[in-house]
């Protein structure tokens, strides 16, 4: 198989030169190095590079181009090699665009011209983009095919699982041609759905998630039956905890009951992380995570779902259902939260059919051309109005306060009141939903007359309250009357240790009522909801786990 290919575009030639040659310096061995000096130009050589079958790696557009600029480039190439990595050269003056076309482009970086000395401003840039390409799957390779209706709550389960764990597949409608061919070759019909096939043609009718896992090459069954350090949740924190517990040479397990990331892993950017001026997705910041905790030797578990926690002896035993268990010297939970259930009539049974708790990124570009209503005032909301702008006609944001600014970062109050097709209600609830078989109509309610309306409405995101989902931890470990895990100070405010408490120190900042089990992140009570929060719990849980251990 040939080399595959980076492209560089500039019209200046003096610059466009520059770029091919430190690229051949560094990277020549290994990549076909491809100028051109025009977009058009830049275009044509993708076409060949397509219909040749080579492969694309990275693609570096100048901004400043006559005739097509930088990101009208990047933006038609995406059709052709939609995962090739992307990188805009600008001036310090086009800062402003670069940032724009992070949300037009999905950009990668973006690199202030002069960049001498590359080996300082290139080449770790280059370096860091190629080994995320490497390490995405082309669908063309191993690509899964999902047959489904548009408006089945279990067909949107199945994409939705694949996506959180970045899995790539191809959609087909049950009414199209091509996957009417393949429910008949699989002998089902359209009431069937979903269907998925897999790269080497077996059917699963409606597959459950660890099915899926199985399929996709996750993990689902632990390697051992005891390990140093047991994290429940992969999300920032979980991540965070499996990453420097690996490192520092711990035996790691982290068991996530459906995709790492969590809630951070459904934004489309997150714009306030430190080291990421560029913004980066909730999917990139988790592919990255998840490849160094499995590069320092942590093992993942997917689809797999704890169900209770014991404490035996010197071990913590994680149950993960009546036959399967894992046992480790202590454990780090790091569930999170999940949005809360909207009270509203009817709309229980649109769930997954028009009604969607978070981003729901598999169905943005579905929304092309309609009207879309967001429930929420946080950032989780806002970025999620900024994403779906991008495809729906208008995107309604609905809140129930009088303004953004109680709860929603200053930066995206900014980027919302710049995109004229995003609206915002205040003082606005959902009181009622109506369809068949999917959401139609939606009944608003003004929060301080009472006064409602009916609009139509097929597409519906709701992004309220935190509930942690700690009913397992019931009669175990000491939680708020919300359901949160207390910790460390909090444990004692009263005087007195936990009961049951048997060692002769108070429970570390971190430590559960239950000696060697810590929390981090949302699910702990009284954190800050933030994912750089979150992954500092992860590392800080890991400090306290090594001081427990020392003591024993």
């Amino acid at each position: 198989m040939a080399n595959p290919t980076i492209l560089s575009v500039d019209d200046d030639p003096a610059v466009s030169r520059a770029v091919a040659r430190d690229l051949r310096r560094q990277y020549g061995d290994r990549y076909r190095i491809v100028r051109a000096l025009s977009g058009g130009d830049a275009l044509d050589a993708l076409r060949e590079i397509k219909l040749r079958g080579d492969r694309l790696a990275l693609m570096l557009a100048d901004y400043r181009m006559p005739h097509m600029n930088g990101i009208e480039f990047l933006e038609a190439a995406m059709d052709l090699f939609p995962l090739a990595r992307r990188v805009l050269l600008t001036a310090y003056s086009d800062t402003e665009a670069a940032i724009d076309a992070i949300n037009v482009v999905d950009l990668d970086h973006y690199l202030l011209k002069p960049w001498s000395p590359p080996e300082q401003h290139l080449y770790p840039v280059i370096d860091g983009l190629l080994e995320l390409w490497h390490a995405t799957p082309d669908p063309g390779e191993t690509e899964i095919r999902v047959v489904g209706h548009r408006w089945s709550a279990p067909s949107f389960a199945v994409r939705d699982f694949l996506t959180r764990n970045l899995v790539p597949y191809r959609w087909l409608l049950s009414d199209e041609p091509e996957g009417q061919r393949l429910l008949a070759a699989a002998g089902l019909s359209a009431a069937d759905v979903p269907l998925v096939v897999t790269p080497e043609g077996k059917p699963l009718v409606s597959p459950t998630e660890r099915e899926l896992a199985a399929q996709a090459g996750l993990s689902t069954v632990p390697a051992s039956d005891f390990y140093d350090l047991a994290v429940v949740g992969g999300g920032p924190a979980g991540l965070g905890a499996a990453v420097y517990g690996a490192s520092e040479g711990l035996r790691t397990i982290l068991v996530e009951e459906r995709a790492t990331g969590g809630q951070a892993g459904q934004s489309s950017r997150i714009e306030n992380y430190l080291g990421f001026p560029d913004g980066v997705s909730g999917s990139q910041l988790t592919d990255r995570a998840r490849r160094q905790a499995l590069k320092f030797g942590a093992e993942i578990l997917s689809a797999q779902r704890v169900v209770a926690l014991e404490a035996a002896g010197a071990g913590r035993v994680l149950h993960l259902g009546p036959d399967s268990s894992i046992a480790a010297h202590t454990v780090v939970l790091a569930t999170g939260v999940s949005y809360r259930r909207l009270a509203a009539t009817g709309l229980d049974e649109f769930a997954g059919a028009g009604v969607f708790y978070g981003s729901a990124v598999t169905e943005a570009p579905s929304c092309s051309g309609e009207d879309v209503y967001i429930v929420g005032g946080a950032n989780s909301a806002g970025q999620a109005a900024v994403h779906f702008s991008r495809y729906a006609r208008r995107v309604h944001v609905l809140v129930r306060q009088g303004d953004l600014a109680r709860s929603m970062s200053s930066y995206l109050i900014d980027q919302i009141n710049g995109i004229g097709t995003i609206e915002i209600h205040p003082w606005t609830e959902v009181s009622g939903g109506v369809g068949d078989g999917h959401l139609q109509q939606l009944t608003l309610r003004d929060s301080r007359s009472g006064a409602e309306r009916t609009v139509a409405a097929s597409w519906l995101f709701v992004f309220i309250g935190a509930e942690p989902h700690t009913q397992w931890l019931e009669g175990v470990v000491t939680r708020d009357e919300r359901g949160f895990v207390v910790t460390g100070p909090d444990l004692v405010a009263g005087g007195d240790r936990p009961a049951g408490w048997r060692l002769p120190r108070d429970p570390y900042h971190l430590e559960s009522s239950v000696p060697g089990v810590f929390a981090a992140g949302d699910v702990r009570s009284s954190s800050v909801k933030r994912v750089a929060s979150a992954v500092g719990e992860g590392a800080m849980a890991v400090s306290l786990v090594h001081r427990y251990l020392e003591a024993q």
